[in-house]
């Protein structure tokens, strides 16, 4: 398996995230009237996206380890930096909005998360089956 099947694999996550940014910037009404600020929306899709990207970076890397240990120790090194890179995002934004933050929003960012690491599992386990000694 080359490196050139991994690159190929991020297009869902890809994808998605030009569908879901799209998505924000086109309904930015709708989720007024639903108290959702869109705009927490828009910079948790991307700090997701760029959470993933470095997760499937790592991946990448290890790919073509003969260990498989190292492999699912970089899949999970690769979700927890996703969690702490998350983390950080929401310490950093209730840092500056203070009591005003958008709960909606929040909450919308959570389900985003859920969607992204669910995504990058499928993506991981099909590339996992290509791989012999995974």
């Amino acid at each position: 398996m080359s490196n050139n099947s991994v690159s190929r694999s991020f297009r869902p996550l890809l994808l998605l995230f030009i569908i879901t940014t799209a998505l924000f910037i086109t309904s930015r009404a709708r989720f007024a009237r639903w108290d959702v600020d869109a705009d927490v929306l828009i910079i948790g899709n991307l700090v997701l996206f760029a959470a993933a990207a470095i997760s499937f970076y790592l991946f990448s890397r290890s790919w073509n380890s003969k260990n498989p240990q190292a492999i699912l120790r970089t899949v999970y090194g690769g979700m927890f930096s996703k969690m702490m890179i998350c983390l950080i995002a929401v310490i950093i934004y209730l840092s500056i909005v203070g009591k005003g933050f958008n709960k909606a929003g929040i909450i919308g960012c959570m389900f985003l998360y859920v969607v992204y690491t669910t995504l990058e599992v499928v993506i991981l386990m099909k590339l996992s089956k290509q791989k012999k000694n995974v």
